[in-house]
């Protein structure tokens, strides 16, 4: 069985790590690379750093992040935010990351992801799906922090990733991120089950057992929390405890 992977979120607005709710009411929350490198030294498996800077001097600052955070890290780390194109992708790529997270751009341009995956590899490709449930039921995607919604309709815009070229899934209810209640455990179920590769779960944990529950009841390969590492309210090392003392495998 493959260890199930504990991965730290940083989202970064100009050069500091900020973390609210539903990506409103942004609170500085420390510096990504010190952050990063504690959180590595801790036991993290990843880390992903979201780029959430609306300006091109911000994508800048992001960039020479990346490279300080690439010197400092041993372990693989994802970024995102912004990434629009292959050239986006290849600077932060030839910056340093392991893997690019890809959102908007590859909703308004399926075929961005499999230029990523056609140049560097499809294992250095996340699709990032940020979706809410709508009142017949459907997940659907948004964009813009889950401000604006689209027609793409989560498993088979999941799906379709897959098969342009994505190594990965991630996938945030909108609905529950920063809510801290847990996360929506039987639509997690069913998206692996549908799937052939990784899925991260992100959006909604508030405790070890949020975790946990992701993990077993919803299939996921790895857990993506930001606010209960950010804030202390629980190691990475006393999660992974938590989880290996209930049967599921991580790497201790």
């Amino acid at each position: 069985m493959v260890a199930k992977r504990i991965i730290p979120c940083l989202d970064v607005k100009d050069g500091k790590t900020v973390k609210g709710i539903n990506f409103l009411g942004l609170k500085e929350v420390g510096d990504p690379v010190e952050l990063g490198a504690e959180y590595a030294a801790q036991g993290a498996d990843e880390l992903v750093y979201l780029d959430i800077s609306a300006t091109l001097e911000g994508r800048r600052t992001f960039t020479e992040l990346v490279r300080s955070v690439a010197m400092r890290l041993d372990i693989p780390f994802t970024v995102g935010g912004g990434i629009s194109s292959l050239a986006d992708a290849a600077r932060l790529l030839e910056a340093g990351a392991d893997k690019v997270s890809i959102n908007s751009a590859a909703l308004r341009n399926p075929d961005l992801i499999g230029e990523i995956a056609g140049h560097f590899g499809s294992q250095f490709v996340v699709v990032a799906i940020d979706a809410r449930t709508m009142a017949d039921g459907r997940w659907l995607a948004t964009t813009h922090g889950g401000s604006v919604q689209t027609d793409k309709e989560l498993f088979s815009w999941a799906k379709e990733s897959q098969e342009r070229g994505a190594g990965e899934i991630l996938f945030t209810s909108m609905d529950h991120d920063g809510t801290k209640k847990g996360y929506p455990c039987e639509t997690f179920a069913a998206l692996c089950g549908s799937l052939s590769i990784p899925v991260i779960a992100s959006g909604g944990a508030g405790n070890a057992e949020d975790i946990a529950q992701v993990l077993t009841e919803g299939k996921a390969d790895a857990a993506l929390a930001a606010s209960i590492f950010h804030y202390g309210e629980i190691t990475v090392p006393e999660l992974k405890r938590y989880l290996a003392d209930r049967g599921i495998k991580v790497r201790l």
